[in-house]
This record gives structure tokens, sequence and C-alpha cells, in this order.
């Protein structure tokens, strides 16, 4: 590691970070290492006493380090400095530190509880949603009713939740959300006629704020490149993490930080950019609509 590394590496740790984010960024300089090293993961998992595959869920950041192990691999990838040692060790202890969101883990799948982490700790959220309103923008009452699609229990606990995780975007530093609707997500009557119209207006004062882009995409646009569905692009302000889209099925997610698929995505996200009405030109659209629900 050199004195550069090490100088961006400790003040990455000054920072506040959330586990889910810290444990990503650990495994991904380790993945560089390991490369660097010409080390195979087989090779890493013999180090460490398991397999390839618990060494790909090291670098992806889908599992807490054990000491022992995080001391084998620095060992095997040639840092020997305590100096130069003593940052990933301090990341990994806090790494294993839970989130807020670990009160909720009843209610959680493990793949989402990932993206909640690092949600948190994005500083740039760009999304399209094509049948629903976005999680970080919903009202209450209309969090609920989509909650309520899907799940009978615990329904107060998974609104509180969702309005928790709302909390990144009126905190001091909050991150940039970019937000890309389909004209479908504001016109499905998700909770009845007078949530909708209560949703509406929460985005319509939601776009006031700077940090906040919101995108239509009409109808009028015709066809588009995200036939395929929603996803969402987050990036971090550490040289460590790569920009991360989160795609999400029934039962499950897939996270993509491949340079190549994210370049694809990001093209995606621009086009829609492109064909979507401007920030303003959506607020007037939103104001219309309000308009509209109101009269009928």
């Amino acid at each position: 590691m050199t004195n550069d590394d090490n100088s961006g590496f400790a003040e990455f740790l000054a920072a506040e970070r959330g586990p889910t984010v810290l444990r990503v960024a650990l495994g991904s300089r380790l993945r560089q290492l390991r490369q660097e090293c010409e080390i195979s993961r087989e090779a890493a998992g013999y180090a460490i006493r398991g397999s390839h595959a618990k060494i790909s869920r090291l670098e992806l950041g889908r599992t807490g380090f054990k000491e022992r192990d995080l001391r084998d691999l620095l060992t095997l990838y040639g840092v020997a400095d305590p100096a130069a040692r003593e940052p990933y060790l301090e990341m990994a202890k806090r790494a294993n530190d839970p989130g807020w969101w670990q009160s909720y883990s009843d209610l959680l799948p493990s793949w989402f509880e990932t993206y909640i982490g690092l949600e948190q700790a994005a500083t740039t959220i760009r999304t399209y949603e094509a049948q629903f309103i976005p999680g970080l923008l919903q009202t209450p009452d209309y969090a609920r009713a989509v909650i309520e699609l899907g799940n009978s229990d615990e329904t107060d606990r998974r609104v509180d939740m969702r309005m928790r995780r709302q909390r990144i975007l009126t905190r001091p530093a909050p991150p940039t959300l970019w937000s890309v609707l389909d004209e479908n997500a504001l016109r499905r009557p998700v909770g009845g006629a007078e949530v909708l119209r209560e949703q509406v207006a929460h985005l319509v004062a939601m776009a006031e704020h700077a940090h906040v882009r919101i995108q239509v995409l009409p109808y009028a646009a015709g066809g588009h490149s995200a036939a395929g569905g929603p996803f969402s692009i987050l990036r971090f302000p550490e040289p460590e993490l790569p920009d991360i889209v989160y795609t999400e099925q029934l039962t499950s997610s897939i996270y993509l930080d491949k340079q190549r698929d994210v370049e694809l995505y990001l093209a995606v996200m621009n086009r829609l950019a492109v064909q979507a009405l401007s920030p303003a030109e959506s607020t007037g659209f939103l104001e219309d609509l309000l308009r509209e629900m109101r009269v009928g």
C-alpha cells in the first residue's frame, strides 16, 4: 500500500460510513491486493481455511470479516507493516457493527439489507421506476398501500422502516436523489385516489429541494431503453468503491459493479433523462396532474 493509498484510506476511515459500505470498500481493496499479487481466489481461500466462494463473498462485502482471516490475507498479500495493516483491521472492526436497520432484520431479506446499507452511504442515487413511486419519495399512506400488496404482517414496522430510510434526504449532507418516474407510476391509484393525490403533492414539495431531481417520463415519449424494468445506480465518494447497479426481482436482487455493466446502465439512465421531461417541466406536469385529480 503506498503512502498516498494509506492517506486516502485514513481519510475514508475518518468519515462516518455505515457498516455495509465499509465491508464493500474493504472487500474491494482486498480484491485489488489479491489481483496485484496474482493470487487466485482458490489459493486465497486455502490460506484462510475456506473456499473460493468465501473469498468472493468477502470481496463483494456480502459477509463480515473475522480478524484472523483478515490478518492471514494481509500476510498473504504482502501487507506486513503494522502501520499499513491497522487501517484494514480498524475498518473490519467497524464493518461488523450493526446498522440501524438491524432492528428490522426479522422483516428484511438479507439481499435488501445490503441495499439499505449502500443507500445510507451513497452520495448520488439515480433511479428509474415504472410502476411505483420510489421508496425514498413515498408518503406513509402510499408506502403502507404498496407494502400491503405483498405483506400482511408487521405493516406498521415496515412503514416505519421505509420512513427511517428517508431520513438520509434531510440529514446535514444529504445525497443527491435523481429519479425518473414513468407516467404509469403517477396514474396507478395505489391506495386509492386520495392517497395518490397526497403522494403527487409530496413529489411536488420534494422537487423543491436542491438535492432532489424528479423527471417524468410521459406516455408521449413512446418506447424507451429501460423496458427491462426498474433499477438504481448508487455512487460513493470513496475511490475504493465503484458505482453499483441494483435491480430487484420478486425474491432476490442483483448487484452489478463491473465497469462494463455499470456503463451500460448509466447509458440507459442518461437516455431516459433525455427522453423524460426536464425537472422544471416535470414539476409542471405534476402540478397539472394534481389539479386534474382535485377536479376529478
